[in-house]
C-alpha cells in the first residue's frame, strides 16, 4: 500500500493529555510530502495501560518484549523493574523448572474473583493478597508457599514492582519459556495492604467435585468466564504434576516424574510436562496411559456437550488453543484487579484512539479514491485519442461525464484536487467531535 501513495498527503496524529479531566485533545495535520504507510501507522501503537497524567503504563508485546508509553513510569509498578524482573523469572525457570507452580501461583491469585462483588478488595481477584499466610493455608493453595518462596528474592530486588503484578508476571513467563503463546498482558495493579483484606476460603475449584460441570461452571461463571474459557484454562494442565500429599490426588511417582526435573515425584497430566502445548487433551481424550492423570474435572470436557466442542476443537487444532487460551489467560490475570490508572481511563484511551485511527483511514481512502478516479479518467482519454469515431468520442465522454460529474467534475476539466479531500476531512472532523463525546461519557 505504500508504494501506492507516493504522492499522496503524509499524516501526523498528535494526542496530547489535558490537565483537566474533561477531556484530551487530538490534532491531526496534513502535509503534501511523500508518505510511507507502514511507517505511518506505527506511530499509532499504543500500550493498553497508556498513562494520560502522571505516568506511563507498561504492556508485553506480540514478542514477548515489553514497550512502554512516552511518559514517566505506572504509578502501581515501576516499567524497569518489570523488565528486569522478567528476565530474572526466565533464569529461575532456567534452574528451578518451576513453570507449573508460578502458573498456579498466578492463577490462584487471581481466581478467587467474584463478579457480583463490586468493591475493591472484597471481591477478590489478582490483588496480591496470595502473599499473606492467612490465604496460603487455604486447602486449595497447598503448597503455593514453595512458589513465593521461589520469587521473594525477586520481589526484594525489585521493590517497585507490586505482588499483584509479580505473580501474573511470573505466570504468564512460565507459559511462554515452556513453548506456549504469548499473553498479551498489562501491568499496573495495586496490591492488598494486609491479611484482613484476604478473600474468604472456598473461592478456588476443587479436582474431584460430585458434579464437575457443574461446579467448574459455578466456580468460572462467578468470575465471568465463559465454557470456552473454562475447557481452554483447563489446558494449562499440560504444565506440572498433582502431588498426594498436597491435593489428595495423583500418584507418589511415575515413570515420567521419578527423576524430574526439579522435585521427583508426583502424576502428570502430560508425558512432557514442562513442555506447554495441546497434548492434554489429547491424552485426555486417549485416557490409554494409566501413569497420566485424569481427575474428575478433566474427563468432564469430552463428556459434557458444550465443553466437549472445544475439547474436541483443542485436541485437533494447537493454534487454536494457543489463541483461545492467551486470550483467557489474559482475562484471568486481570480479574478483580485494581489499575493505577483505573481502567476507567483506558477505556476513555482506547475508545479515543481507536476513532482517531478510523478517521486516519477515512482521510487516505480519499486520497487513495482521488487517485484512482483520475487515473481512470486519464484511461479513458488516452483510449479516445486514438478512436476516430466521433460516435464512440462522444459515448465515451459521456461515460466520463457520469464518473467525474459524480463527484463535482468534468469530462472536459480534471476533477477539482481538493473535492475528495474536503469531504473526507469533513468526515474525521467529525469522527474527532464525536471521540470527544465518548471521551467525555467514560470519565
Amino acid at each position: 500500500m505504500a508504494s501506492s501513495l507516493n504522492s499522496a498527503a503524509s499524516l501526523r496524529l498528535f494526542v496530547s493529555s489535558s490537565s483537566s479531566s474533561s477531556s484530551a485533545a487530538a490534532r491531526l495535520s496534513l502535509r503534501s510530502t511523500s508518505l510511507s504507510f507502514s511507517s505511518s501507522l506505527k506511530s499509532l501503537a499504543f500500550s493498553p495501560l497508556s498513562r494520560h497524567k502522571r505516568g506511563s503504563a507498561v504492556s508485553v508485546s506480540s514478542t514477548g518484549g515489553f514497550s512502554s508509553v512516552a511518559s514517566p513510569k505506572c504509578a502501581a509498578s515501576d516499567p524497569d523493574q518489570l523488565k528486569s524482573a522478567r528476565e530474572d523469572i526466565k533464569e529461575l525457570l532456567k534452574s528451578k523448572f518451576c513453570h507449573p507452580i508460578l502458573v498456579r501461583l498466578g492463577w490462584h491469585d487471581a481466581g478467587t474473583y467474584n463478579k457480583n462483588i463490586e468493591e475493591w478488595p472484597r471481591r477478590g481477584g489478582a490483588n496480591g493478597s496470595l502473599r499473606f499466610e492467612v490465604e496460603l493455608k487455604h486447602a486449595a493453595n497447598a503448597g503455593l508457599v514453595n512458589a513465593l518462596n521461589l520469587i521473594q528474592h525477586i520481589k526484594d530486588k525489585y521493590s517497585g514492582v507490586t505482588y499483584a503484578d509479580l505473580f501474573q508476571l511470573a505466570s504468564a513467563t512460565a507459559i511462554e519459556e515452556a513453548g506456549g503463546p504469548k499473553i498479551p498482558m498489562k501491568y499496573g495493579r495495586v496490591d492488598v495492604s494486609g491479611p484482613n483484606e484476604c478473600p474468604e476460603e472456598g473461592r478456588l475449584p476443587a479436582a474431584g467435585p460430585p458434579s464437575p460441570a457443574d461446579h467448574l461452571r459455578e466456580v468460572f461463571y462467578r468470575m465471568g468466564l465463559n465454557d470456552k474459557e473454562i475447557v481452554a484454562l483447563s489446558g494449562a494442565h499440560t504444565l506440572g504434576r498433582s502431588r498426594p500429599d498436597r491435593s489428595g490426588w495423583g500418584k507418589p511417582e511415575t515413570k515420567y516424574t521419578k527423576d524430574g526435573p526439579g522435585a521427583p515425584g508426583g502424576q502428570s497430566w502430560t508425558v512432557q510436562w514442562l513442555k506447554f502445548d495441546n497434548s492434554y487433551f489429547k491424552d485426555i481424550k486417549a485416557k490409554r496411559d494409566e501413569d497420566l492423570l485424569v481427575l474428575p474435572t478433566d474427563a468432564v470436557l469430552f463428556e459434557d456437550p458444550s465443553f466437549k466442542v472445544y475439547a474436541e476443537k483443542y485436541a485437533e487444532d494447537q493454534e487454536t488453543f494457543f489463541k483461545d487460551y492467551a486470550e483467557a489467560h489474559a482475562k484471568l490475570s486481570n480479574l478483580g484487579a485494581k489499575f493505577n490508572p483505573p481502567e476507567v481511563g483506558l477505556k476513555r484511551k482506547t475508545s479515543f484512539l481507536v476513532i482517531e485511527v478510523g478517521s486516519c483511514v477515512i482521510i487516505i481512502q480519499g486520497h487513495m479514491l482521488q487517485l484512482f478516479s483520475k487515473s481512470k479518467t486519464e484511461k479513458r482519454k488516452e483510449k479516445i485519442k486514438f478512436n476516430s469515431s466521433a460516435f464512440e468520442l462522444k459515448r465515451e465522454k459521456q461515460k466520463i461525464g457520469i464518473v467525474e460529474e459524480a463527484f463535482g467534475g468534468s469530462p472536459d476539466e480534471a476533477l477539482p484536487t481538493n473535492s475528495w479531500l474536503s469531504y473526507f476531512d469533513i468526515s474525521s472532523c467529525f469522527l474527532l467531535s464525536l471521540s470527544a463525546v465518548f471521551e467525555t461519557e467514560l470519565i
